[in-house]
């Protein structure tokens, strides 16, 4: 397994077809030029993800988007100029000429500039934008660090052309909010760092919430689930409950809390429920916050983690 600091080496295996783990200030992606058809359907195939799941489109610079989208929504354009580069993936229609794989074969696409200067400096000597959903198995927990993404993609990656480019733990530990510009009024598809307010003062009205089918990335009723079980619950006494009930059936339980502070909660989500995984809980207690801001974002991604997994 390649991995590397070096931004030549990721271009190199990006041209030659292979897929490289990248980092970006959200989690790190699994990305392949958009330009070339075989090296997107690996990343279906290396993810187990579902073929009609649309990918999010990494760009490095507003010419980006032009190459991406048919037209681009007043919306859309508003939020780019607020956000990007940044944490924010915007829906606009898909151009004719985009390889429909990268977005499940539907007629839109989700864009977005990543925060990350490795990144950034990967798509730019490349020449060519690229697909990057999240570097981990199909609905398991995101990747924030690059020995996270070896641990889960290490077995399914080709050494001999593909690379892992480690750019350091991600700053923001969530994945990008998702705003579907297609729609009246705009809609959030998914929550992120980016918050709903923000997004209203951007586009100077409010946006809607999310309606009508999954769409985008994250939008599953079970999603960055850990093997553990994960159980929400609302304040500490339900905590300390929850793990003396588990250990009276005789099943390992741990807490997650960082409810005090925000930032904090989205940067180490996954790294905790990766460690507890590792440590072999059968339960983790996550307090959820006020959903709101940025504890939307994260009572988003733990009510995903512990909803009914696919049999």
């Amino acid at each position: 397994m390649i991995a590397t600091t070096d931004v030549d080496i990721a271009v190199s295996a990006l041209t030659g077809g292979g897929v490289v783990a990248v980092p970006t200030e959200t989690v790190y992606g699994l990305a392949a030029d958009i330009t070339q058809p075989a090296a997107v359907e690996r990343i279906f195939a290396i993810k187990g993800r579902p073929a009609d799941h649309p990918l999010i489109v990494h760009i490095a610079d507003f010419d980006g988007l032009a190459a991406c989208a048919a037209e681009v929504p007043a919306a859309a354009a508003r939020l780019a100029s607020a956000f990007w580069p940044g944490p924010l993936t915007v829906i606009v229609p898909r151009r004719g000429d985009l390889d429909p794989t990268v977005a499940g074969g539907r007629d839109t696409v989700g864009v977005r500039m990543p925060a990350h200067p490795l990144t950034t400096a990967v798509i730019d000597r490349l020449g060519a934008p690229v697909a990057a959903p999240s570097a981990n198995r199909f609905g398991a927990v995101s990747p924030t660090t690059a020995q996270h993404v070896l641990a889960d993609l290490g077995p399914f990656l080709d050494p001999q052309r593909d690379a892992v480019l480690d750019g350091g733990p991600c700053r923001v530990g969530l994945e990008s909010t998702i705003v579907d510009c297609t729609v009246d009024p705009p809609q959030i598809l998914r929550a992120g760092a980016i918050t709903g307010d923000q997004i209203d003062a951007a586009i100077e009205r409010a946006h809607a919430p999310s309606s009508g089918p999954a769409r985008a990335s994250g939008m599953l009723p079970s999603h960055y689930a850990p093997r553990a079980r994960v159980i929400v619950v609302d304040d500490r006494d339900a905590a300390n409950s929850a793990v003396a009930a588990a250990t009276t059936a005789g099943r390992r339980a741990a807490i997650i809390d960082h409810t005090d502070d925000l930032v904090e909660y989205a940067h180490e989500l996954y790294a905790d429920l990766r460690r507890l995984d590792a440590q072999g809980y059968d339960e983790i207690v996550a307090l959820v916050p006020p959903a709101h801001g940025l504890g939307a974002a994260i009572a988003d991604r733990l009510y995903k983690a512990a909803g009914p997994r696919p049999s």
